[in-house]
Formats: C-alpha cells, structure tokens, sequence
C-alpha cells in the first residue's frame, strides 16, 4: 500500500477508538450508571492525569530505545485489554483508576501517531505541512463513523461503546507493526550530555521564549478543549427532560448532532496549510481561541427547537476550535524542534495540552458546576455553564496577541531551532 494511505488507516483507526466513547461516557454516566457530576469530573481528568505523564515518557522512550511504530501498537494492545474490561466495573472509584490506566496507554498513541506520521512522509520525501492535514482528515472521519456507529446502535449509555473501541484498538495494535519503521535517532548523537542521555532535551524548549509562552498558552487553552466534549452529549440529553423538546432530533440523537463537530473538522484541516502560511502560527492560534468563545456562547443560547441552529452553528465552530490549535502547534513543534527529539517534544506538546491543562479543566470545571451551577435537585443551568467557559476563553483570547510575539509566518522555512539560533541541532539547549 501507499505510505499515505497506510497513514490514513492509522488514522481512521486512531480516532474511532476514541469516538466509541469520548462524547458519550458521559451519558453512560448519567443516564445508566447515575454517578455524580463530583466523581464525573474526577473520571474525566483521567485523561489530563495521564497525559502529565506517558506522553513525554513514551516520547522519550521513542527518541532513545525503541521504534516509534513498535511502542504505538503496544499501547494500543495494552488499551485494548483495559478497554474490554471497563464494562466490568461496578463503582465509580474503580471506573476511575481502569479509566486511567487506559489513558496511560491510548494518550500517548495520540503524539506517537503523529511522529509516526511525519517520520514516514518525511522519509518518502513529502512536505508535512501540505501532506499531512489531509491524512489527518481521516482520523475525524474515524471518530465520526464511531459516533455513529454507537448512536445508530443506541449504544450511548450501554457499556458495548467501550467493546467496540477495543475491537479496534486491538486490530490498530497488530496493524502498527507494519507501519514504516520509526527508528530512534536521539541514541546516535555522540559526545551526549547527561539531559541527552536521560532524553531530557525536549524540555530546553522551554528556556526559548516563543517556545515557552507557545506551551504556557497550550496549558491555558487544553483547559477548555475537552470541556463539550465531557458535557456536551449529557447537556443534550438533558433537554429530554423538558416536555417540550421531548422527541426531537437532537434530543433522541445527540451522538449525531455533536458529531457535525467532527465534519465541521475535516474541512478545517485542509485549510490549515493556507492559514499558517497566510497569517502564521500566532493568528491561527488566536482565530482557535476566539473560535472557542462562540463554541460555548452559542451552547449557551441554543437548544434543539427553534434554537437548533445555534447548537449546529457551535458544532460547525468546533472544527476551527479544536483544529487550528491542537493540529498547527503539532506542526509549529515538528517544524521548529530539531528531528532527534520529535517524539519527546510532541510529547511535550501532549502533557501541556491534554495533561495539565486538561486536567485543571476537568477538576475546576466539576468544582464550578457542582458549587454554582447545579440546582438542589440536581438539575444543571447549562446557559451559565457555557456562558462561564466562553468567558474563560475570552479573557485568553483577549491576552494571547500582546504576549505571543511570534512573527514568522512561513512554517516551512524553519526546520530547526538551530535555523533560528545558530545552535548545533543536536543540542537543543543551546
């Protein structure tokens, strides 16, 4: 096969394990298990816990010790026996640590498919800002077919969403070993330092200013990421509740409604090669986080009746949201980061997004909904719910452009950050 196309069913693969039951563990949650919103938030900063951890450790591992492709189809297999297993559980203390231990295994795939990816197109001599958004694209329609598979199936609230997402990882797991090897290229530089040796120099990054705000922001912003995607499918399950919008397409369907988010992204992604070469990485990233504000105001203001547009519009939003953040920093790192620490840096990128700031999300988040906007019955007011996060996003929005000072608007003429510095590439931490 075509090494593109082999890129593409990895990533189909990637991202409909994690379709089977991101947007809707929430209501097998709520609406099968009944848990509380304290132990859900809890539940839900398993990824952001994970994500401090294994992503930087696996890249590390990944630059050092073992191909890239090799250590990827082990975490999935591992995920796929924690994943057959979470229907088992029976309380939420014990659905909290298997929960982990399957993040500890699927978020580092997350960075490592991406290195995979841009190893191998690189190697086959293909541009990586121009080649890789379309391959990308078929991760979201992966996600895609798994929401809709699950809701077709009326799996939402039923445990049989966390057996199809280990069907797949499994098969993905055994697929990885065929993938174009991954080798790691940091063991080879002679003459290393003692943070070479420890696979350490990914964090020098951070003592180069553009590097280190870039990051501090990838903190603030992961925080909102994952926010509708926690609450998104229980909010429009919720309407159910209300005799008025009983029926409706959005409340009988909710997996379908959210997944025009994920349609919404794969236009998106072809236009982020036009974007970062047009307005750079410091724009695209402040369209994101302006994108988030209307995510959230128009949750805010919709519902599935005569307000249905606005929840449509907010799902169309996400795409831009979610993508001209998560996809164009992952090419900003491999862009501007020197080849021997790719998997570790993106790595790095992983822990900021998906680890601390994921995780300060999802604690804070359940913090405030249960102290200001759950109701004695235990009713959500989701209108100040998403009011409250578009204000977060704002406030972000409105400091990024006065600290972010990064100018270049040309991705492709940076490859290292001895390009910028006059450093030698192999020592980041010049």
């Amino acid at each position: 096969m075509n090494i593109k196309f082999r890129l593409i069913l990895m990533n189909f693969m990637q991202f409909f394990i994690w379709g089977s039951w991101l947007l809707t563990i929430g209501a097998y949650w709520f609406q099968n298990k009944h848990w509380t919103v304290e132990h859900f938030s809890i539940i839900f900063s398993t990824m952001g816990i994970a994500s401090i951890f294994s992503p930087a450790l696996t890249g590390i591992i990944s630059d050092k010790f073992i191909n890239a492709e090799k250590l990827y189809g082990i975490m999935h297999i591992l995920g796929a026996i924690v994943l057959f297993s979470l229907p088992l559980v029976t309380n939420p203390i014990t659905f909290f640590w298997v929960l982990l231990l399957n993040m500890f295994f699927y978020m580092p795939t997350l960075s490592l498919s991406i290195t995979v990816a841009y190893s191998a197109l690189k190697g086959g001599g293909k541009d990586v800002v121009k080649d890789y958004p379309p391959i990308r694209i078929w991760g979201t329609m992966g996600f895609i077919a798994a929401l809709w598979v699950v809701s077709l199936t009326h799996n939402e609230t039923s445990s049989n969403q966390f057996y199809i997402a280990s069907f797949i990882s499994l098969t993905l797991g055994l697929y990885s070993f065929t993938l174009p090897k991954c080798p790691p290229l940091l063991s080879k530089i002679k003459g290393q330092s003692l943070a070479t040796r420890l696979g350490l120099n990914a964090f020098f990054l951070l003592k180069t200013p553009k590097f280190a705000i870039f990051f501090a922001f990838s903190l603030l912003l992961g925080a909102a990421l994952q926010l509708t995607n926690a609450y998104g499918d229980t909010y429009l399950q919720d309407f159910a509740k209300v005799t008025a919008y009983q029926g409706l397409l959005a409340v009988k369907y909710p997996a379908i409604i959210m997944s025009i988010s994920q349609v919404s992204e794969t236009l998106f992604i072809l236009a982020i090669p036009f974007f970062l070469r047009k307005f750079g990485i410091k724009y695209v990233m402040l369209i994101s986080m302006l994108a988030w504000v209307l995510r959230f105001g128009l949750f805010g203001f919709g519902n599935p009746a005569e307000g249905l547009w606005m929840i449509i519009l907010s799902c169309i939003i996400y795409g831009m949201a979610f993508d001209f953040f998560n996809i164009s920093g992952s090419l900003f790192i491999e862009t501007l980061a020197p080849a021997e620490i790719r998997g570790s840096a993106q790595g790095l990128f992983m822990m900021m997004v998906n680890g601390f700031g994921a995780l300060g999300g999802s604690l804070i988040s359940g913090i405030v909904i249960q102290k200001f906007f759950t109701h004695a019955d235990q009713s959500k007011d989701w209108h100040g719910i998403w009011l409250a996060f578009a204000g977060y996003a704002l406030v972000i929005a409105v400091i990024f452009p006065f600290v972010f000072r990064y100018k270049n608007t040309d991705l492709q003429h940076n490859n290292t950050l001895a390009n910028i510095h006059g450093a030698d590439s192999t020592n980041p931490a010049v």
